[in-house]
Order: structure tokens, then C-alpha cells, then sequence
């Protein structure tokens, strides 16, 4: 017992020690390592509030590019609608073109045809008539009970004919 009222009684040489060793150590404490602690904390700080800063502004560029993705992708949707738009009038054009074309080519054919045919008509219409006035003349001749000039005849046939053809 006598250890355990040794430690709990002051003694003044030792409080005084002790207190003057405290204040030795806080002094070295606070001259040589007190600084340098606290500058590392200092710059540890300002290392954090750096990389928070940096994070901040990556995380805006990141936000910014992602709406300039967006942009050019809703730019790009669009101009494809126009390619898109611009090649169907394109078809549609070319088809219509090509319908006119066709149509054109009806038109001319028909021409020819019509041309041809009337061609043909007139060529047998003159046919006919040489035919008709043939007939007419060897009718006239046996009717007459004489001869005529074939060609007197044939030119009143032809008169007669193209009167009738004219009325």
C-alpha cells in the first residue's frame, strides 16, 4: 500500500520536472515538428480541394460533350431525313419522267400508225379508183357498142370519181 500512496501523493520537484520537460518537448514539438505537420496537412488540403475542382470541371466537360453528342446525333437524324426525303422526290421525279417519256412514245407510235394507215387508205383508195375507172371504161365500150379512146374514157371516169370523192 505503501507503492500506491507513494504514487498518489504530489510531490513539487517532480510536478515541476515533469511540467518543465512538457513544456521542453512542446516547444520542440512546436518549433521543429509542428510546422512541418501542419504544412503537410495544408497541402494535403489543398491538394484535395485541387482534385475535387479538377473532378467538377471534368464532370462538366463530360456533361458538355454529352449534350454536343446529342446535338450532332439529333443533327445527323435529321439531315438523314433529308437525304432520305431528297431521294425519294428524286425516284418519284425519275418515275415521273419516265412515265412522260412512255407516254410519248404511245403518242408517236400512234402517229406512225395513223400515218401508215392513212397511207394505206389512200393507196388503196387510188388502187380502187384505177380499178373502178378500168371497169367503168369496159362497161362504157360495151354500152357504146364502140370504140373509145382509152384515155378520153379513163380521164372522164377519174373526173367522175374525184367529183364524187370531193362531195
Amino acid at each position: 500500500m505503501l507503492l500506491a500512496a507513494n504514487l498518489l501523493s504530489l510531490d513539487g520537484g517532480l510536478a515541476f520536472w515533469t511540467v518543465l520537460t512538457f513544456l521542453i518537448v512542446l516547444y520542440i514539438l512546436a518549433r521543429y515538428a509542428w510546422g512541418p505537420i501542419v504544412r503537410a496537412m495544408e497541402e494535403r488540403e489543398h491538394t484535395i480541394e485541387e482534385s475535387l475542382t479538377r473532378a467538377e470541371k471534368a464532370l462538366e466537360e463530360a456533361r458538355r460533350i454529352s449534350e454536343e453528342n446529342e446535338r450532332i446525333r439529333r443533327q445527323a437524324e435529321i439531315e438523314a431525313q433529308h437525304i432520305l426525303r431528297d431521294a425519294r422526290e428524286a425516284a418519284e421525279k425519275l418515275r415521273q419522267e419516265e412515265i412522260a417519256r412512255t407516254r410519248e412514245q404511245i403518242r408517236l407510235m400512234m402517229e406512225q400508225a395513223q400515218a401508215e394507215i392513212e397511207q394505206q387508205k389512200e393507196a388503196a383508195l387510188k388502187t380502187l379508183r384505177a380499178e373502178v375507172a378500168q371497169l367503168a371504161v369496159k362497161a362504157a365500150e360495151k354500152i357504146l357498142q364502140e370504140t373509145l379512146d382509152e384515155k378520153r374514157h379513163r380521164k372522164l371516169v377519174e373526173q367522175f370519181i374525184e367529183g364524187m370523192s370531193t362531195n
